[in-house]
């Protein structure tokens, strides 16, 4: 049964619609960094174009009728992604299910998030981490654990800035790219991974403080880098790091192992 499962999901995942779904889905992923960089970009000089998340990011695609029809297709390119990811997670060896499987749920939550800007019904990502921080602190050991996910976070965006330093990145394309989508490769990953390195501070401070309304998702940790020395100069850099993160995005729909 496991080999026969094992096989359909290798089939699924060489199936031409889910490999060229899965290529639409890292250039969907590149529009989202793309806009996302915009906002955080507006942020560091004190403009106010939006909340600087996924959300936020998907919401400014909604005031025309082609962002609209653009939002559609980022979700067709969301859903197969994480299905191609889902192909792989069971296709692979048990101890290589992890990556793939954690893939698969972030472009799946990303496919949900889309479908909630469409339909109007989205929220402030800030003050819903901090609700679900608050519910998880009052359980026995919920600081403890509040604590823990903002350092696996944290963790998280280091891999991400080694990855870019030793070009771990380039095991996920078929091929070596031009220099140039090397150099944005790596740009965008130290970018997201200080990014995530923010977010994973505030759950550790929101921890460390007993203060559930510490915690807050990506926006709120473009925003706490404004108050570290010279915090414009990194929040713009770390925009320009989106930025390039969604060109290799692009250039990943191109090159990508599918």
């Amino acid at each position: 049964m496991r080999h026969s499962a094992h096989n359909l999901a290798r089939q699924a995942g060489s199936n031409p619609l889910v490999e060229v779904g899965a290529r639409l889905g890292y250039a969907a992923s590149g529009v989202l960094h793309l806009v996302l960089a915009w906002l955080a970009l507006q942020l560091a000089f004190g403009g106010n174009g939006g909340q600087a998340d996924q959300s936020g990011a998907l919401r400014q695609l909604t005031g025309n009728p082609v962002g609209a029809a653009l939002l559609w297709v980022l979700l067709v390119g969301f859903a197969l992604l994480g299905l191609w990811e889902v192909t792989e997670a069971f296709a692979r060896p048990a101890k290589q299910k992890l990556k793939p499987a954690a893939k698969a749920v972030v472009y799946v939550v990303l496919a949900v998030t889309t479908v909630s800007v469409l339909y109007g019904t989205s929220t402030n990502s800030n003050q819903q981490t901090a609700n679900i921080t608050a519910t998880a602190m009052s359980y026995p050991a919920g600081i403890w654990a509040v604590g823990a996910v903002g350092l696996v976070v944290i963790g998280v965006g280091l891999f991400h800035v080694v990855k870019a330093v030793r070009k771990g990145f380039l095991k996920d394309l078929a091929e070596h790219p031009p220099q140039w989508v090397v150099r944005v490769g790596q740009a965008g990953y130290v970018a997201k991974g200080v990014a995530l390195g923010a977010v994973g501070a505030l759950f550790v401070l929101a921890a460390t403080t007993h203060d559930p309304n510490k915690a807050g998702g990506l926006d709120a940790g473009l925003r706490s880098l404004l108050a570290v020395p010279a915090g414009v100069v990194v929040l713009a850099a770390v925009a320009v790091g989106l930025a390039c993160y969604g060109i290799y995005s692009f250039a990943r729909a191109r090159y990508a192992r599918v």
